[in-house]
């Protein structure tokens, strides 16, 4: 029984949430001004420090393995 009230309650939260999210996200007034930002030079330089930070970790792991050899 207690299983099953559980079940219930987790549903009814899961049903306010999916219902009160939009209704809070539709609040917000339109800011105004042009929406045409450019995040182009934003994306470019983060997918370029992930680059970098994954060949570090690829050599990292490289070295450290030949060592134990």
């Amino acid at each position: 029984m207690k299983r099953i009230n559980r079940s219930i309650g987790m549903i009814a939260l899961t049903l306010l949430i999916a219902i009160a999210i939009p209704m809070v996200g539709h609040s917000q007034p339109d800011p105004g001004g042009s929406p045409d930002v450019p995040v182009d030079g934003g994306i470019t330089l983060l997918l370029a420090a992930a680059g970098v930070a994954g060949v570090k970790k690829l050599r990292d792991n490289k070295k450290k393995n030949a060592d134990k050899l």
